[in-house]
């Protein structure tokens, strides 16, 4: 039955930046598809709460508070979850950050930040899953994009710049990996309402252009991502790899 295909009994996954927003929802949804989950973020307070909705979902949940620009916390994290789960099947990664400066005037120290976060750790932590999943069968990736992976607006020129990145990233990992079934694909949120991009949401300016623009009149939410994250972690979409997928209202449509 085709909806079995979507179940993640037995898998085990790990979402980065997973203690509010789009991370927590995501790991939520990965739990409720029947995923033991493990999540990691600066933040130990805050993923507590995201591993108790994991419980409360039935599953088992791994607290690992971490900063992604620590590369010995993440060889930690990775030895952790294999020694808890004995596998990684399923990785997500979703921490990020970002800075607003004009760019001829970008920090140095800003733009090297944001790049270290959004892609440099990407790269770091994704290698040594795949190592992983190499020993255990396969497995499968799903990274974060943007609509900034395929358009440019002002003042966040290294985010810009990751994103994209991210996008060709997960293209050639996927040309790379596929012959180990490890699957490797993105999801492009659009404007979604969470604490980071609540000044966007209150500056009436950039609401208008948002809702002038997005097909479906309103800003997206993190439960949006609950069914891509899902679909792409899931043995029903066994033929998908090296895509990224969307999730913007039609924002790139318009």
């Amino acid at each position: 039955m085709i909806l079995d295909e979507f179940r993640l009994d037995g898998d085990t996954a790990l979402v980065t930046g997973a203690s509010r927003g789009l991370g927590r929802a995501m790991a939520a949804a990965l739990a409720e598809a029947g995923a033991d989950v493990a999540v990691t973020a600066r933040s130990a307070d805050a993923l507590e709460e995201t591993a108790r909705i994991i419980r409360e979902a039935g599953r088992e949940a791994l607290v690992f508070p971490a900063d992604v620009q620590d590369h010995a916390a993440l060889d930690a994290l990775v030895a952790a979850v294999r020694e808890r789960f004995g596998k990684i099947d399923i990785l997500v990664n979703n921490a990020g950050a970002t800075a607003r400066h004009r760019a001829e005037d970008f920090p140095l120290d800003d733009w090297r930040r944001v790049i270290d976060v959004n892609l440099t750790s990407v790269f770091y932590l994704t290698n040594l899953v795949v190592r992983s999943m190499k020993e255990t069968g396969g497995g499968r990736i799903i990274n974060m994009a943007s609509l900034l992976s395929e358009i440019g607006v002002p003042f966040v020129p290294p985010y810009t710049a990751s994103k994209g990145a991210i996008r060709q990233l997960t293209k050639a990992w996927a040309v790379e990996w596929a012959k180990y079934d490890i699957r490797v694909n993105a999801i492009g949120p659009g404007y979604m309402r969470t604490e980071m991009t609540e000044p966007l949401y209150r500056d009436e300016k950039r609401h208008a252009i948002v809702m002038n623009r997005v097909a479906i009149k309103r800003w997206g939410t993190p439960e949006d991502l609950k069914g891509a994250v899902v679909f792409l972690a899931s043995r029903a979409s066994p033929y998908i790899t090296g895509h990224v997928l969307y999730v913007d209202g039609g924002w790139l449509a318009g």
